[in-house]
């Protein structure tokens, strides 16, 4: 299965889009400003999560609009999608054939992920973008993840708030939300590690040129054991939050061959080993359920001979791609199997 019949309404600066027939390759070509990366976003809030720049829901309506948006695309006979209502502006909806369901549902039918600019400084960030591209992974090989990652972060915010308040939280209380801590940390531990050893063996599986290898660690941040937050109720209190958990979980890459950190590599090296692992899972995802994949303005950093290994690779995943680019010569070797649209002042015309 493949998303088709794509239709963005109200979002961002695209008042009405549709994209209709697509392939495994998919390419959106315009100038900077056109629009190209919008439709990626749209794409991507077909999966669990806030997309793939994070942002707030009206930030993504049109200034034209009344505040609400709409995302709704096909597979097969399944139709998913994705709504702002101005009426409630901070939550987004989701349908699923017509009928309300939750973002973890879309998770169920599609496995999505993406590749973007801002992330080519992943590996110099910070430990918690790592964590989130790590726990965004993991809900396309399992859509459940989602909902632990949701479950913990509710408790733990709700831990760190009674930890942080004048009065001494009760203790019974406390127990209550470690023991829900301790149950969904366990599982994103869980999903975590599976997904770093399949995401290894998978990339042992990868030619080492022309991409880099990289050497992957899961680096923990603490058990989700109820009995070390106890005992450690009093450090946090102070400090005023939590200190030790999945919460502080961190990835460690390291370059195959140098024995470097990725955080000391030049940005080239940096740039291919993040596409060696996109390229590694995308065959993971592939698996079972629709796999798309996102990629944003990547074939205009690479030479003609990663380009041209880039779209093999890809080409025989079993994912749908989605790229973008300012032209077309970058993409020439797969401009005959690939749908093109030209996109210009968030309207999109198809070209073949």
């Amino acid at each position: 299965m493949a998303l088709d019949r794509i239709s963005l309404s109200g979002f961002r600066n695209h008042r009405e889009t549709a994209l209709e027939d697509t392939r495994t390759f998919n390419l959106l070509v315009g100038e900077n400003g056109a629009g190209k990366t919008n439709v990626l976003e749209a794409l991507s809030l077909l999966a669990p999560g806030r997309g793939l720049r994070r942002a707030a829901l009206p930030e993504m309506a049109s200034a034209e609009g009344d505040g609400g948006f709409a995302v709704g695309a096909s597979l097969d006979d399944v139709r998913i999608g994705t709504l702002a209502d101005p009426a409630r502006p901070t939550r987004r909806l989701v349908r699923i054939n017509g009928a309300e369901a939750s973002a973890v549902g879309l998770g169920e039918w599609l496995a999505l992920s993406w590749l973007t600019p801002a992330m080519d400084g992943l590996f110099t960030g910070s430990a918690g973008g790592r964590r989130r591209w790590l726990d965004r992974l993991a809900v396309a090989l399992d859509a459940g993840h989602a909902r632990h990652a949701a479950r913990y972060e509710a408790a733990l915010r709700e831990r760190n708030r009674l930890l942080g308040a004048e009065a001494a939280p009760d203790p019974v209380w406390l127990d209550g939300i470690e023991a829900q801590m301790a149950e969904a940390g366990a599982a994103l531990i869980a999903g975590r590690s599976a997904l770093i050893e399949a995401l290894i063996e998978a990339l042992a599986e990868l030619p080492r040129e022309p991409f880099a290898l990289p050497e992957l660690e899961y680096r923990s941040g603490g058990p989700a054991d109820p009995s070390a937050w106890r005992a450690n109720r009093a450090r946090d209190r102070a400090a005023g939050r939590t200190l030790e958990g999945p919460h502080r979980d961190d990835l460690g890459v390291t370059m195959a061959g140098k024995a470097q950190p990725a955080d000391r590599c030049s940005t080239g090296e940096q740039k291919a080993m993040l596409i060696a692992i996109t390229l590694a899972h995308a065959g993971l995802a592939a698996r079972g359920r629709a796999s798309v994949l996102l990629l944003d303005e990547v074939a205009a950093h690479l030479d003609p001979v990663r380009r041209e290994a880039l779209f093999e690779r890809l080409a025989g995943s079993g994912t749908q791609v989605w790229l973008t680019g300012t032209e077309t010569a970058p993409f020439a070797p797969i401009m005959g199997e690939a749908a093109v649209w030209r996109v210009a002042g968030g309207e999109a015309r198809r070209e073949n």
